[in-house]
């Protein structure tokens, strides 16, 4: 058909070898903002595209596994010009070496990200594809009432090392005017349904049909379908289409999460491959201004792999009774008063790059001599007074609890109280620091806690990141 081009090259010998997803802690009801059914995934007023891409990386990456590539994909990036990748670079503690990219506008790029780190993977790099978004649409909007806020992220490598190797791949792309919004709109505008499903229909099932031929697997061997895309109707028709089974469509998430843009396909599979056995057939289509679709076959490795936690898992923990005002006021849709203290100072550079490791990745020191642990980093310990016979040591991924609490009605915050407390490492080691995603009428001395990357503030158009604390989910 007139208008698409089709990239039918074969790929081979790369797949998936690590993943990991995160879901934002809050929900809204769609009910309060009368849009029926179910509920949607929003992040915190402190979270944002990147900080939503570093959780679910982490899990990906936990246990030491090397990466030489970042691809990082959203359609809402905390900054329009400046490498997002980098932030999550930073807060990932991987080498200034890495190659690091960013792809966006559409929401169909978290998809296009897994397959060009496929045939990055293929040419013998090792990538970890993140992707992550704030799905945020005018009030009383679709993007509004089914969209959702989510990360994912893959590490792709060789064949022999995946937990899910890719079979064949297919992609299109088609200049329709679907979702659109030009720069000095804060919302995307959407065409009627029936004109795209006309139009991208047809390209949805030949794409579709592509990627299973080249991966040389027949519909009806397909397990699980996962479909994304920004028109419903575009997709409701594939199974049939291709002679697969509707029942094995994998759960789009829409009454638990809502679409989380970029993120979305990624979640979805991410949600299969939690449950997966070995020799499954994956199918994954993805669709905004074209199409990509990927044939995945699950391994052997998958039963033994390191397990993430669970879509799930991120799913069931939650609190879901967000007043749409908070949301709104979180989003900064809904004008409010400030809070009424001096505005935050602008983050400095040359301090922010002389402690760099400290404030992006949560790297502090350990004493060699007698093992106590320093937050931040110190050369003298404050135990055994030893000069510097420190090791650099990352606590972002250490568990902490509670030693003493206070709550702060008086500084600076979108959501007050600030919740303060002071929290003992395992192994060793003390830090004050807030408290996120936590109810302060249920804090307690002895709570059990993770760290988390989160967004402190936004002064003279800079954000400034550092790590918080949050109950362990």
């Amino acid at each position: 058909m007139r208008g698409v081009h089709f990239d039918n090259r074969r790929v081979r010998l790369s797949g998936i070898v690590r993943y990991g997803s995160y879901v934002p802690y809050f929900r809204l009801q769609r009910q309060a903002i009368g849009a029926g059914r179910g509920e949607r995934a929003v992040a915190s007023y402190d979270e944002d595209a990147a900080s939503l891409a570093v959780e679910a990386a982490r899990d990906a990456l936990r246990g030491g596994t090397r990466v030489d590539t970042l691809i990082f994909a959203t359609t809402n990036p905390p900054y329009a010009e400046k490498l997002n990748a980098a932030t999550v670079q930073a807060a990932l503690d991987l080498p200034e070496t890495i190659a690091a990219f960013e792809l966006g506008a559409s929401t169909r790029m978290g998809a296009a990200a897994l397959g060009l780190g496929l045939d990055l993977a293929h040419a013998g790099r090792q990538v970890l594809v993140c992707a992550g978004d704030l799905s945020i649409g005018a009030p009383g909007s679709v993007r509004e009432a089914q969209g959702g806020d989510a990360g994912v992220a893959f590490v792709l490598g060789n064949e022999r090392e995946s937990i899910a190797r890719l079979l064949g791949k297919a992609s299109c792309t088609v200049e329709i005017l679907d979702v659109w919004r030009v720069p000095e709109e804060r919302f995307p505008r959407y065409w009627e349904e029936r004109f795209a499903a006309e139009t991208l229909g047809p390209a949805v099932v030949d794409t579709a049909k592509k990627a299973l031929a080249e991966a040389g697997v027949d519909p009806g061997a397909v397990d699980h379908v996962v479909l994304d895309g920004v028109n419903p109707r575009t997709l409701a028709q594939l199974p049939r289409a291709l002679g697969i089974d509707p029942a094995k469509a994998a759960d789009p998430l829409a009454a638990s999460i809502g679409r989380a843009g970029t993120a979305h396909a990624g979640l979805a599979l991410a949600h299969v491959l939690d449950r997966a056995q070995p020799g499954e057939r994956v199918l994954v289509v993805s669709e905004a201004d074209g199409v990509d679709a990927l044939v995945f076959e699950t391994t052997e490795r998958i039963r033994s792999a390191p397990k993430p936690r669970s879509v799930q898992r991120w799913i069931e923990s939650k609190r879901n009774d967000v007043a749409y005002p908070t949301y709104l006021k979180w989003r900064g849709i809904l004008p409010f008063e400030p809070p009424r203290r001096p505005d935050p100072e602008r983050p400095a550079a040359p301090v922010m790059r002389r402690h760099e490791r400290w404030k992006m990745a949560f790297v502090g020191s350990r004493c060699t001599r007698c093992h106590t642990g320093h937050l931040p980093p110190q050369r003298v310990c404050v135990h055994c007074g030893a000069v510097d016979e420190m090791r650099e040591e990352r606590f972002a991924d250490t568990s902490c609890r509670v030693t003493t609490y206070t709550l702060d009605y008086l500084a600076y915050s979108l959501q007050p109280p600030v919740v303060v407390a002071v929290a003992d490492y395992e192994g060793g080691g003390r830090f004050s620091c807030e408290l996120t995603d936590v109810d302060p009428k249920q804090v307690k001395i002895g709570d059990q806690l993770e760290m988390t990357f989160r967004r402190l503030y936004t002064a003279q158009g800079v954000h400034n990141y550092f790590w918080k604390a949050r109950p362990m989910r």
